[in-house]
């Protein structure tokens, strides 16, 4: 891939990450501004948003110039080369405002506009999911370990998660209503962080749509590289629809998948 060490890539990405959570941090449980960026209904952006994703910006323009940016916040900057950035400075601002600990950054690096690196940060509980190809790892203060998914290999025995059932859309709620009604637990309200614990064998399943690229290139690497299946409601690599769905395994996501298209 156009000769990039991903282990150089992934040092940068933390560096990233760290830049991020000195932004962010300040702002946490902190009586923060809110602006709402939607026209009808409720979509919050905080200057914790905006001062992340001017940091990282700030740093990928520093020392790789060619390279595009995706993100949230801010216009999309073209790569001249290739390889791109894809971020999402707090996946979960809803929760942030709330003062809930499951909001994270999303980092990701992508090649011709697939992901090949992510990372999942979560700067407060200092948490920090990462992962290419087949290595995956935590890291929290410091200390790694290793990330595996878990073996639950179907629907009855599995814990699901989704952000929040009300996103889904008329024929999508009743294709997920299929799926928790199958299932032993489900949890609602953790953003991308549900991503993470899938990732490290807590959560089995998760299943959302509504998605745009940032709220999702960093989670497949990640949960990819520790064993998972990650693909879109039709079993492929299309992200650009928005639905997502993470499983522990390919028995687990094959169950799912024949639920959802049902």
């Amino acid at each position: 891939m156009n000769g990039r060490n991903l282990e150089t890539e992934l040092a940068f990405a933390h560096r990233l990450a760290d830049a991020a959570g000195a932004a962010i941090l300040p702002h946490f449980r902190n009586n923060t501004d809110v602006e709402n960026k939607a026209g009808t209904g409720f979509d919050p952006v905080t200057i914790a948003d905006r001062a992340a994703e001017q940091a990282i910006r700030d740093l990928i323009a520093a020392e790789r110039p060619g390279d595009g940016i995706l993100g949230e916040e801010f216009p999309v900057l073209p790569s001249r080369n290739g390889w791109s950035w894809t971020l999402d400075p707090i996946d979960g601002t809803r929760g942030f405002i709330a003062g809930t600990p499951t909001w994270c950054v999303l980092i990701a690096l992508t090649f011709d506009g697939e992901p090949v690196l992510g990372v999942i940060d979560q700067p407060h509980t200092k948490e920090r999911f990462s992962g290419f190809g087949g290595s995956a790892d935590l890291s929290v203060n410091g200390q790694k370990s290793l990330l595996r998914t878990s073996g639950i290999p179907s629907l009855d025995s599995a814990i699901l998660a989704t952000t929040d059932p009300y996103l889904f859309r008329d024929n999508e709620r009743d294709a997920f209503g299929k799926i928790r009604s199958k299932v032993r637990l489900t949890r609602y309200g953790m953003d991308a962080y549900a991503y993470a614990l899938l990732a490290a064998g807590g959560i089995d399943l998760v299943v959302e749509s509504g998605l745009n690229l940032y709220d999702l290139h960093a989670l497949v690497p990640v949960v990819r590289a520790a064993g998972g299946v990650i693909t879109n409601w039709q079993g492929n690599d299309d992200f650009t629809t928005g639905q997502l769905v993470a499983a522990a395994n390919s028995s687990l996501h094959a169950e799912t998948l024949a639920l959802l298209v049902s």
